[in-house]
């Protein structure tokens, strides 16, 4: 037996709006990330309540593989936050981070959205390549700046840096 993750080369991959079902996997996937901020499986089952047709989940079969939590801003109703988004690890899929941010942002796109906006430690370089590269999907401009310091959040280890992505523009 390898190490190796099993391959899903050409597997059927599902993206649909969650359910508060979906919950306890969610918040499952979040304990083992540790790049995420953990919150508790309450909080996912309210959030796939009131805002599931701003969040995601990718599934193969019953399995959820990855999801993506947002919402509109209320004070900017064109911009679409991005709070968490995972993937498993090793799941074998290749490119699933970037479908499940393309297709959570082509829905929203669909209802009026122009901007995403999302907030990362300058040290995860994973989801800041991978934000350039929604910027480049959607043709779009990518503004920083820092959202907050890290001495201003309780227990916080990092700055939280905005990222800014647009206008954006239909994919063709």
């Amino acid at each position: 037996m390898t190490g190796s993750p099993p391959e899903r080369t050409g597997t059927d991959v599902r993206y649909r709006t969650p359910a508060p079902e979906d919950a306890v996997a969610v918040w499952r996937m979040v304990l083992d990330e540790p790049m995420l901020d953990d919150n508790s499986s309450y909080h996912y089952r309210l959030w796939f309540r009131d805002f599931a047709e701003t969040s995601m989940v990718a599934t193969v079969g019953d399995d959820i593989v990855g999801f993506m939590t947002g919402y509109r801003r209320p004070d900017a109703p064109d911009t679409f936050f991005i709070w968490q988004a995972a993937v498993t690890p090793g799941n074998g899929i290749s490119g699933l981070g970037i479908d499940l941010l393309v297709h959570a942002i082509d829905s929203q796109l669909a209802t009026g959205a122009k901007y995403v906006e999302t907030s990362v430690s300058r040290r995860n370089k994973a989801i800041v390549m991978l934000l350039h590269m929604v910027a480049t999907t959607y043709d779009a401009d990518t503004h920083t700046e820092l959202l907050f310091h890290a001495e201003d959040l309780p227990g916080g280890d990092h700055d939280e840096v905005l990222y800014r992505i647009g206008p954006l523009n239909p994919r063709t």
